[in-house]
């Protein structure tokens, strides 16, 4: 189906049709038609899958051609708050519908400016309870929407949340998402709804299967080493790198800038203006690296992102999915990368299992493939070029001393130098590696995870068979690739 089938009005489908979304995504699908109806309803869906523009285009569609708030969406983060609102503010522009976004680190006068010609508000609960506690926002809204619940309860919203609710009687819908549905929820959920109706994604539906996801298994010293060759390879035109830690999050900024990529952090240790120019300056491609953590990163929507790296796995799915949601959206395609080590390989496993998704395993391109993909995209520029009138004085002028080949050689020969890759020819673990740990987390599943004794004698014994190979090859010098650190040569330490 359409974005046409649901009988949307003609400015709202204008605004869809500039936005350039065109089929809906399964939440939007499954929950558009039940909002439109005046239900109320619980959504299971993660970060990605569309959950703005679910409950933002029946509402808008619903709301009345008058002054004041109609309609107040809560979520648990700033960053969130400013996505979603920007995100109505696209959808609503042709119904002269304005949004405003309420939260703490901003100043409470211009805040309120802005609610004062709102038709919706985006909040965070800790904020938006103490302007309804101080009576300095009246409202009554229609419509109230509850966006990554289960974030909010982590984050100890749920007494706030309950008591928002006791400043808005007049209540006609309220809509709930929730990546997950712990009990607390659902009893949230039933006190606070009426006879909702349950919307549940299918585990097939989990990912967005627009995302490709690839993982790479490195030792720890190689992470870095690894990082730098994947760029080089797949030469991404925006994406974001996640860590775990607001630390990795601003060495490894400063690692980037250093390597000259144009990068910065996002976490939530830094100034409310310091993260929003930063996230400004993503959106409008000023920056073609973002390095983040989860929490800073949760909720930002930006279409054009065309890659994922985990840096280092998050310790959840949950997060997993949440993280590879940024690429692949609005119906394009992404790319989702994740650096392990072998110690973090029960939970590619663990993913894959909980997500439904396959994460293929790939080798880090060595030298010689990366300078191939570099040359091969260096041609395809050259031919692409539109010749400016600057280049033919240029050349002109050269052809004074050179001949034309020349001129094309040397040209060419700068070009080149930008195809230039560095660090050790192989990183990360080969094929043979990755299939001995496939094997040995088999192994441990067979043993049922109890038998210690026994795994290790096999992998013992498994090891004295991989070294005597390993000397059999060297011996032959048929080797053509490594299949551990052991083999590199001395000259191939990390720089």
């Amino acid at each position: 189906m359409t974005f046409k089938d649901f009988g949307l009005k003609d400015e709202l489908q204008k605004a869809i049709d500039s936005a350039g979304f065109k089929e809906p995504s399964p939440i939007q699908e499954k929950a558009i038609p039940i909002i439109l109806n005046k239900k109320d309803i619980v959504g299971q869906a993660h970060t990605g899958t569309g959950k703005t523009a679910a409950f933002g285009l029946p509402i808008l569609n619903m709301m009345e051609n008058k002054k004041g708030v109609q309609a107040v969406i809560i979520v648990p983060t700033r960053e969130l708050a400013m996505q979603v609102s920007e995100e109505l503010f696209r959808f609503g522009k042709f119904l002269n519908i304005n949004t405003a976004t309420v939260y703490g680190g901003q100043s409470y006068s211009r805040q309120l400016k802005h609610v004062d010609n709102a038709g919706i508000i985006v909040a965070t609960p800790g904020r938006f309870i103490d302007l309804l506690k101080t009576g300095q926002i009246k409202i009554n809204p229609k419509f109230v929407v509850l966006d990554e619940a289960d974030e909010m309860l982590d984050m100890g919203f749920l007494d706030d949340i309950k008591k928002i609710f006791k400043f808005l009687p007049n209540i006609e819908q309220t809509l709930l998402f929730s990546a997950t549905m712990p009990q607390a929820i659902k009893t949230l959920a039933k006190n606070i709804l009426k006879d909702p109706e349950f919307i549940t994604l299918t585990q097939k539906n989990i990912t967005n299967e627009n995302i490709s996801q690839v993982f790479y298994v490195v030792d720890e010293y190689e992470r870095d080493d690894a990082l730098i060759r994947l760029y080089d390879y797949k030469n991404p035109d925006k994406s974001i790198i996640f860590c775990r830690t607001k630390k990795e999050v601003d060495r490894l900024s400063t690692y980037l800038v250093a390597q000259g990529y144009f990068a910065k952090g996002l976490h939530g240790d830094m100034e409310q203006r310091q993260r929003e120019e930063v996230i400004k300056s993503f959106k409008k491609g000023d920056l073609e690296v973002l390095v983040a953590t989860d929490v800073a990163a949760r909720g930002l929507d930006v279409n054009d992102v065309t890659h994922v790296f985990n840096y280092h796995l998050p310790f959840d799915s949950e997060s997993y999915v949440h993280r590879i949601g940024r690429t692949g959206r609005a119906g394009k395609a992404g790319m989702a990368v994740s650096i392990v080590t072998p110690h973090e390989f029960r939970m590619i496993q663990k993913i894959q299992k909980s997500t439904g998704s396959k994460l293929e395993a790939k080798v880090v391109p060595n030298i010689d493939l990366v300078k191939k993909m570099k040359t091969k995209s260096l041609v395809d520029k050259i031919k692409n070029q539109k010749t400016l009138d600057q280049a033919l004085e240029i050349v002109e002028l050269l052809k004074e001393d050179y001949d034309v080949s020349t001129i094309a050689y040397k040209l060419a020969s700068i070009l080149a130098n930008s195809a230039d890759v560095k660090g050790n020819n192989f990183i990360g673990k080969s094929q043979n590696d990755i299939a001995r740990l496939y094997e040995r987390v088999q192994h441990m599943k067979d043993d049922g995870g109890h038998n210690r004794y026994g795994s290790h004698k096999r992998r013992n014994e498994r090891n004295r068979s991989n070294n005597s190979s390993r000397r059999r090859n060297s011996n032959s010098g048929n080797s053509s690739r490594p299949t551990s650190r052991n083999q590199r040569s001395d000259g191939q330490k990390r720089r």
